[in-house]
């Protein structure tokens, strides 16, 4: 299956991501990273099924990649921490990179203002196509994973704010780009430098 929703249980969660690379580079094994989210709250979540949420996801999104990525988001300023955890969480999700390769490429493209909820809701009935296997989502996880999308597109520089989805220029930091073209990461490069 290429299209999942995990990726409603967060955006970008760059702070967090911050935090879960630290463990991750001082070798913090799995017992003790678990620990570290359930019992010490180290995300700072609201629940226990958040936490383990949470971590879920970005420890998945984060182990695609090498530790020198995850030092771009623990030690990188705040737009390379940012664009290193965008990196992390297209490889991730292919329903994120999907979305930026096919649709918001091409809504640069032929200068396009804004991104519609409209262009989001054709994205994922076109996705069938390509995964006969995806599963039927309800309306409700369909209009999460959209705020789950436009959050991150906000977050990465791509649309001003998920309220007005207005698209703006942006420049992917030189150290991700480097990180991945050293790595061979052709689909997560394609998928984040839309900009024509």
């Amino acid at each position: 299956m290429r299209y999942k929703a995990d990726i409603t249980a967060g955006s970008l969660k760059v702070h967090e991501s911050r935090i879960i690379a630290d463990l991750l580079l001082r070798g913090v094994n799995a017992k003790d990273l678990e620990k570290a989210i359930l019992k010490d709250n180290i995300l700072q979540a609201r629940t226990a099924a958040t936490a383990v949420r949470l971590g879920r996801l970005i420890r998945k999104r984060l182990e695609l990649m090498k530790p020198e990525l995850w030092r771009l988001i623990r030690d990188g300023t705040s737009a390379v921490a940012i664009h290193a955890v965008l990196a992390a969480a297209v490889k991730h999700s292919p329903l994120l990179g999907d979305f930026l390769d096919l649709v918001v490429r091409e809504q640069y493209r032929v200068f396009t203002k804004i991104l519609s909820n409209k262009l989001w809701e054709d994205y994922l009935d076109d996705c069938r196509g390509r995964d006969p296997d995806m599963p039927v989502w309800k309306e409700s996880t369909r209009k999460r994973l959209r705020s789950s999308v436009f959050q991150i597109l906000a977050q990465a520089g791509y649309i001003e704010n998920s309220r007005s989805k207005k698209l703006q220029t942006v420049f992917i930091a030189s150290q991700v780009l480097r990180y991945l073209e050293k790595h061979h990461e052709h689909y997560v490069l394609r998928c984040i430098q839309v900009i024509p």
